[in-house]
């Protein structure tokens, strides 16, 4: 009888979290979840296999979201299927075997791990900007969230790990390496890519895609700006990759376009605000880049570039060349209000001037 029931019951659980997640959407907040949830077992397969075919669900976590579903959308219309809602896709996902692994804290992960500064005045005095934490560093590499992590591996406190440890992780196909990355200021380009594909991104949908020929080959979420720092809608070319970049923080340049003389050179790793790969277009100060922040891709906005997760610009760039084509559609910035200064009243005329009798008559 259970048996007959559990299907009912993981229908239910999908209509109640996306209920919850729709009306924090409507409202304007974040999806308020558990905090340590216990993944659907049917969708952590479905987002292991979309992410293995670099059509990106956002976290690998076991839950519901938007960036499932249109994952799945996008992976079912590239390949000649109906789309379909994420509980009644007919997937072949037999491939996904495992759904979680084990990973050992090896002594190297250690030097990737450190103190990371919230300002950009002291961020600007260190040489690297690791991961603050091994959790941050494991969530990375496994494509994954913090709740998941811990719930995996309850009771085990997950600020305590230490090298050595044994931690269980969602079994992705590809964990992002962080240690396999070097500085390089320009990757080569790629000729057979150039004239062949293109990149296509929507900020509404918040979605980055490579299309050949008319295929969709890998689809990707994105934070892009908004407002009056929303991404620049237009045709733009690709003027350089770089890998580990370091980033010069100016607020007036982030905020307002303009260059000041108040800035800071951030070095490279993980937790640089552009992450580990800069994706420069043809319309200056805006790129394609890495994040600090892939627990928030899709949930906040950026400064007029697009942001996606370290673990799938990394796997971009393998597809995508200099001199591409980059077409982006969505609204434009929005005019910052112009300030009008109100005019101060006129002085008051100057007294009349004194006559030399006045001042006989006084005397």
């Amino acid at each position: 009888m259970f048996s007959s029931i559990k299907p009912l019951l993981h229908k239910l659980s999908l209509v109640l979290l996306t209920l919850v997640s729709a009306a924090a959407t409507e409202t304007g907040d974040k999806p308020s979840l558990p905090k340590a949830p216990e993944p659907i077992e049917s969708i952590l397969r479905l987002q292991i296999f979309l992410d293995s075919k670099l059509f990106g669900p956002g976290k690998v976590d076991g839950r519901p979201g938007e960036f499932t579903t249109k994952a799945l959308k996008r992976y079912q219309a590239a390949n000649g299927l109906p789309q379909t809602e994420v509980e009644n896709h007919s997937l072949d996902l037999s491939s996904i075997t495992d759904l979680f692994t084990t990973y050992t804290i090896r002594e190297e992960d250690l030097k990737f791990v450190g103190d990371v500064p919230t300002k950009p005045s002291l961020q600007s005095r260190k040489k690297y900007l690791p991961y603050d934490s091994l959790l941050e560093f494991l969530t990375e590499r496994f494509h994954t969230s913090p709740e998941l992590v811990e719930w995996l591996n309850m009771p085990a406190k997950m600020s305590a790990l230490k090298a050595g440890d044994v931690v269980k992780v969602p079994n992705v196909a590809e964990p992002f390496l962080i240690e396999s990355l070097e500085p390089i200021p320009s990757l080569p380009e790629v000729p057979e890519f150039q004239a062949a594909r293109v990149i296509k991104i929507n900020t509404i949908e918040k979605l980055l895609g490579v299309h050949e020929g008319g295929k969709l080959l890998a689809s990707l979420p994105i934070t892009p700006g908004s407002g009056h720092l929303a991404t620049p809608p237009g045709t733009w070319r690709i003027l350089c990759i770089a890998q580990m970049p370091t980033f010069r923080w100016d607020n007036s340049v982030l905020n307002y376009g303009v260059r000041s003389n108040n800035a800071y050179e951030l070095p490279i790793g993980p937790n640089n605000p552009v992450g580990v790969m800069w994706i420069g277009l043809s319309k200056p100060g805006i790129g394609i880049h890495g994040t600090n922040s892939p627990q928030n891709i899709g949930r906040t906005s950026s400064h007029g570039c697009m942001r996606t997760a370290n673990w799938d610009v990394v796997r971009l760039v393998r597809h995508i060349s200099k001199g591409m084509t980059v077409i982006i559609e969505g609204p434009k910035a929005e005019p910052r209000p112009v300030v009008v200064k109100k005019a101060l009243p006129p002085p008051p005329p100057p007294p009349p001037p004194k006559r030399w009798y006045q001042f006989w008559k006084k005397s």
